[in-house]
């Protein structure tokens, strides 16, 4: 599978060395927890058998407190629970 995910890398001009554990990091952060799929869905699709195994996933996504804090803001603010 590295091989493969390698040729991917040289066709599509990435430099970085890949490998089947850095696409499955890269997918748990950058495509799923960035994007607001629950960690508990992402527990499951990478065949996790408890949360703390994904945990370790989530824990490099500081600037998603940020942008989660300024959504809570918006609703709170929405719904007049904030001035």
């Amino acid at each position: 599978m590295n091989s493969y995910i390698k040729e991917i890398a040289d066709c599509c001009g990435i430099k970085s060395e890949l490998t089947y554990h850095i696409a499955r990091h890269k997918f748990a952060t950058t495509v799923t927890l960035n994007n607001g799929v629950p960690i508990e869905t992402v527990s499951k699709m990478l065949g996790h058998v408890t949360i703390k195994q994904t945990q370790h996933y989530a824990k490099t996504l500081d600037f998603k407190i940020s942008e989660d804090m300024s959504k809570l803001k918006k609703r709170l603010i929405k719904k007049g629970a904030l001035v």
